[in-house]
C-alpha cells in the first residue's frame, strides 16, 4: 500500500510556484488513468493546477470526488481547491462502464480514502467562478477535461462567456478516423463511440458548438499502437519508492492482469501533455459534430472531410492526429518518477 507524503513534503510542494507555469483547471472522473494524469499535472513544472472538479463518468461524481481527494492526499496537495458535479448527465442516467476501473476506481491499488472537506462546491459554478477570476487577473485558464463534458456544458450555460474567457479547452474525447486505433479501441458501449462522449453526448454536442478553442485528443492518439510502456519503464516504476510510482505500478498490474495493453496507463495524460508541451501532439482542423440520437451510433464524433458538399456549419475543432510518442511517454514517466 502506498503511503501519503510527509508534512514537510506537503509544505515544500504547496509553497513551490512558478509564474511561468500554465494555469490549468482539471475536470475529471478518476479512474485509473485519470489519477495518473492528475499526478503528472501536479508534478510538471510547466503547469500550475488551480483546481480539480469531479464529473460522473467512470464512476458517479461522488466517488470520483473521493478519489480526487485520495490522490491529492497521496501527493500532499490538500491545498488544491476541489468541487463535485451532479451524479447524472444532462438528460440520461449514468451509463455502466464496460471497462471497469475496479471497485475503488483506482485499480484496486489499496489507497485509503482521504478525508473530505466539510463543504463541497458545485462543480459547474466552481469552474465558472475559477475561470472568471483568472480572466480578471489577466491569467486565463486552460481547461483539461479527462471525462464526460457534463460539468463544462453546465458551466457554459451558467457563464455564456466561458469559451472566450479561457485560453483553450483540451479534452480526452472522440474517435476521428485519423488512425486505425479509432475503430479498434472504441470505448463507448457501441462499436463507434468513445466513452467520454458516449456517456453524455448532449453535453459534448453543446460544448463542441459553444465556440471554445477546442483540442480533442481522441482514441486515434490516446490508444495508439506506439503509446506503450517499455520494459525499462516498468522496471523503473517498480523500483521507485515514491508513493505515486507505487500507485502507478499497482495500476499497471491491474491493467495487465485484465489483458489490456499499456496505452491504458497514458490515456488521460495525453491531455496534460497537450497543455504542457503542445508541440508533441500533431492536430488537424476538422468539421465535427456529435451524434445524440442514433441507436447504433450514440456518442459518435462525426467528421465531414469531403472535398465537395461539406457541411461548413459543423463546429471546427483541432483533433489529435499523431504524436511524438517516445517524448510523450518520457514526459509522463519523468514526472511520475521525479523526486
Amino acid at each position: 500500500m502506498s503511503r501519503p507524503r510527509s508534512e514537510s513534503q506537503t509544505v515544500m510542494r504547496s509553497e513551490t510556484t512558478d509564474d511561468s507555469a500554465i494555469p490549468v483547471l482539471i475536470d475529471t472522473d478518476p479512474g485509473m488513468d485519470d489519477s495518473l494524469a492528475i499526478i503528472t499535472a501536479l508534478k510538471s513544472p510547466l503547469l500550475r493546477v488551480v483546481g480539480i472538479s469531479a464529473v460522473s463518468g467512470n464512476l458517479p461524481a461522488a466517488r470520483c470526488y473521493q478519489n480526487i481527494h485520495t490522490i491529492l492526499h497521496l501527493m500532499g496537495r490538500a491545498d488544491i481547491p476541489t468541487a463535485q458535479g451532479a451524479s447524472v448527465t444532462l438528460s440520461r442516467e449514468l451509463a455502466n462502464d464496460p471497462y471497469s476501473h475496479g471497485e475503488d476506481g483506482l485499480g484496486e491499488t489499496g489507497l485509503a480514502p482521504a478525508p473530505l472537506p466539510a463543504a463541497i462546491d458545485y462543480a459547474p459554478s466552481f469552474i465558472a467562478g475559477q475561470v472568471r477570476a483568472a480572466s480578471a487577473k489577466g491569467q486565463p485558464l486552460t481547461l483539461l477535461a479527462f471525462g464526460p463534458l457534463t460539468n463544462i456544458a453546465l458551466a457554459w450555460m451558467e457563464e455564456p462567456r466561458l469559451p472566450q474567457l479561457v485560453e483553450r479547452l483540451i479534452i480526452i474525447g472522440g474517435a476521428f478516423g485519423l488512425q486505425r486505433e479509432a475503430a479498434l479501441y472504441a470505448t463507448g458501449d457501441n462499436p463507434v463511440s468513445e466513452w467520454n462522449v458516449y456517456v453524455d453526448p448532449e453535453a459534448a454536442r453543446r460544448v463542441f458548438h459553444a465556440g471554445f478553442a477546442l483540442t480533442a485528443v481522441g482514441l486515434d492518439v490516446a490508444t495508439h499502437r506506439d503509446l506503450r510502456l517499455l520494459p525499462e519503464d516498468e522496471a523503473a516504476l517498480r523500483a521507485s519508492s515514491l508513493p505515486e510510482a507505487r500507485h502507478a505500478a499497482g495500476i499497471l498490474d491491474y491493467v495487465l492482469g485484465r489483458g489490456f495493453k499499456t496505452y491504458n496507463f497514458f490515456i488521460d495524460s495525453c491531455a496534460v501533455v497537450a497543455a504542457a508541451q503542445p508541440a508533441l501532439i500533431e492536430t488537424v482542423c476538422l468539421h465535427c459534430d456529435v451524434e445524440t440520437q442514433g441507436e447504433l451510433t450514440r456518442g459518435m464524433t462525426v467528421t465531414d472531410v469531403r472535398n465537395h458538399f461539406r457541411w461548413q456549419e459543423l463546429p471546427l475543432i483541432a483533433a489529435a492526429k499523431d504524436a511524438d510518442f517516445p517524448r510523450l511517454r518520457q514526459f509522463v514517466l519523468s514526472n511520475l518518477l521525479a523526486e
